[in-house]
């Protein structure tokens, strides 16, 4: 009976000692776990079944993967290229995907909102676009494999001229291509 209290002290403890490190999880989120028979390879996809559902993963991805690549734009603050933490484990998806593919290319698109001359948000736009670049190829993308274009202010998201509106057009769009 004591072995069995101890063995779960020491259990407890490790998952207070896991959840330190990364920090809680939401209440509502709940944890899949993926056990090997799940998984299967065939012609370097892999599948995996989460909750019920079938996640299709290409070669580098980690299962949950194909959800984060879905997030395609990454927002900026107002004057700054200075890329959010929050866009951490997207970016750090797409990059798994990008490197595990070799023959696999994407465009990142950088935009700016109406506020400055146009030369500026030319300028604002690509030094955003050159950090998710740099962002990705920090994680094993190869350069090749990332081109930049740089829209300023010519191509809105959201017309308007109030901050919900420029608050949509500060952004980075990722863009794949083959």
């Amino acid at each position: 009976m004591q072995a069995k209290q101890f063995l779960m002290l020491i259990t407890a403890s490790l998952v207070i000692a896991g959840c330190a490190k990364s920090g809680t999880k939401p209440d509502d989120v709940t944890e899949t776990i993926v056990t090997e028979e799940e998984i299967s390879t065939q012609s370097g996809i892999g599948t995996t079944t989460i909750g019920g559902g079938t996640e299709y993963l290409e070669p580098g991805m980690l299962p949950g993967d194909t959800i984060l690549i879905q997030d395609t734009v990454i927002y900026f603050d107002f004057d700054t290229a200075r890329i959010s933490a929050k866009y951490s484990e997207s970016l750090a998806a797409h990059a798994r995907r990008l490197s595990g593919n070799p023959g696999l290319n994407v465009r990142l698109e950088g935009h700016a909102d109406e506020r400055g001359s146009r030369e500026y948000n030319i300028g604002l736009a690509e030094r955003r676009a050159q950090a998710v670049r740099q962002a990705l190829m920090l994680q094993g993308v190869a350069a090749a494999q990332i081109t930049t274009v740089s829209y300023g202010e010519e191509r809105p998201a959201s017309q308007g001229s109030d901050e919900e509106a420029w608050q949509l057009n500060r952004r980075v769009e990722i863009v794949y291509s083959e």
